[in-house]
């Protein structure tokens, strides 16, 4: 069993609008994201401001103002299980099968993070999985004011799964960010 955790505290400034209560065929993006995450053990949304009527709790930063770090932070503190599936509401095409195959990867991972490269060849942070173990790393680096996700995978080492294996198995529109409105397909 794993945690599935969404984050959702960001300003949609690019957006427009709060992206995560935007209705994207017939859901808001939000809620996409949350049945994506249906295998977890628990599911919740971490973010600064109350998202009700998703029918999971709300946690928010408990240390603000480290952006998706603050986020992962939360996760972790608040996680029941030791894996938590992190992954950010701006994020429609997750599927329950992704995690479920991440998740695979988590359970033999010798490293607390697995997380895919996108298919422009970066990795992915927020459509990853963390372990708990992460807690100390992820805390020290927002006292210290180093708010970069990637610094958690570089200091603690991480399981790289390549963009190629993801997009055969879930197709390429997996990793579409829809950081805009014109985004979405």
């Amino acid at each position: 069993m794993y945690s599935g955790a969404v984050l959702a505290g960001g300003a949609s400034r690019r957006f427009g609008e709060d992206k995560a209560l935007f209705v994207y065929e017939g859901k808001p993006l939000l809620a996409r994201v949350l049945e994506s995450l249906e295998g977890a053990g628990e599911r919740f949304i971490v973010a600064n401001r109350p998202y009700l009527g998703f029918g999971v709790p709300v946690y928010p930063d408990l240390l603000p103002g480290a952006d998706s770090l603050s986020g992962l932070h939360s996760a972790l503190v608040h996680a029941r299980f030791p894996w938590v599936a992190v992954a950010a509401t701006d994020l429609p095409f997750l599927t329950r099968g992704f995690w479920d195959f991440l998740y695979e990867k988590a359970r033999s991972s010798p490293y607390p993070v697995v997380v895919p490269y996108s298919p422009e060849g970066h990795p992915e942070p927020l459509m990853a999985f963390y372990h708990k173990d992460c807690l100390p790393q992820v805390e020290g680096q927002i006292r210290e004011g180093d708010f970069l996700l990637r610094r958690v995978m570089e200091t603690l080492g991480a399981t790289y799964v390549p963009a190629e294996e993801a997009v055969a198995r879930f197709g390429e529109r997996l990793f579409l960010n829809a950081n805009r409105k014109e985004a979405l397909p």
